[in-house]
């Protein structure tokens, strides 16, 4: 056979056969790994946030990894509202980069664009979870789906102006204050302790007038 087939042979062999070193290794976990989560850092978790949705006005989530011996390719991040709807969270329809660690959702922005589901004023819960989708099953390693933030949104009153008359003080109006201020408690223990008062003293007044 001459060189050239000989040549021939080689690179069809090689091109089918591959040498070792081009193959991937696979990640090695124990099975004795915990699972890796996430701890969020923002906001604070000691108290329900609230936020307003109002131009201009974004929120930042941001957590910190625990445990996680593999990263995912990416995150998904979602806002589960108690109305049953779930909105994604962030500027690109929450999905992240899987080693990402903070988003920031522009809340206004949001609301403009999708007026079919606007956010409501109401909780939500933050989820998290990673390529395996929502619900996976806990694995050694692998990050556990998150979903211990809680937080609320609320929607700021429109300004209405004196000259409208469509604002009412329901303190302002005399009758009603009077009315409120007679019908309490106190005001009829106080009554009474007066006229108790004034009787005793009218009685011994007549006493030593005789």
């Amino acid at each position: 056979m001459s060189a050239s087939g000989n040549q021939q042979n080689t690179a069809s062999n090689t091109a089918s056969n591959p040498p070792a070193s081009s193959s991937s290794s696979s990640l090695s976990i124990p099975q004795s790994a915990p699972a890796g989560g996430l701890t969020i850092t923002q906001p604070p978790q000691t108290a329900t946030s609230y936020f307003k949705i109002a131009p201009s006005n974004t929120i930042t989530f941001a957590w910190n990894f625990t445990s996680l011996l593999s990263t995912p390719t990416h995150l998904t991040v979602s806002a589960i509202c108690d109305n049953g709807n779930t909105y994604p969270v962030g500027p690109t329809d929450g999905i992240i980069p899987g080693d990402a660690t903070s988003v920031t959702w522009d809340l206004w922005s949001y609301q403009q664009a999708h007026p079919s589901t606007p956010l409501a004023v109401a909780s939500y819960t933050l989820n998290i979870w990673d390529d395996r989708g929502p619900g996976a099953a806990r694995a050694p390693g692998l990050l556990q789906e998150n979903t211990a933030l809680k937080f609320a949104m609320y929607s700021p009153q429109p300004y209405t102006p004196l000259a409208s008359k469509r604002w009412t003080c329901a303190g302002c109006n005399a009758n009603a204050a009077w009315s409120n201020y007679i019908a309490h408690p106190a005001f009829v223990s106080l009554a009474a302790t007066f006229v108790i008062m004034f009787l005793s003293g009218y009685t011994l007044i007549r006493q030593a007038m005789h």
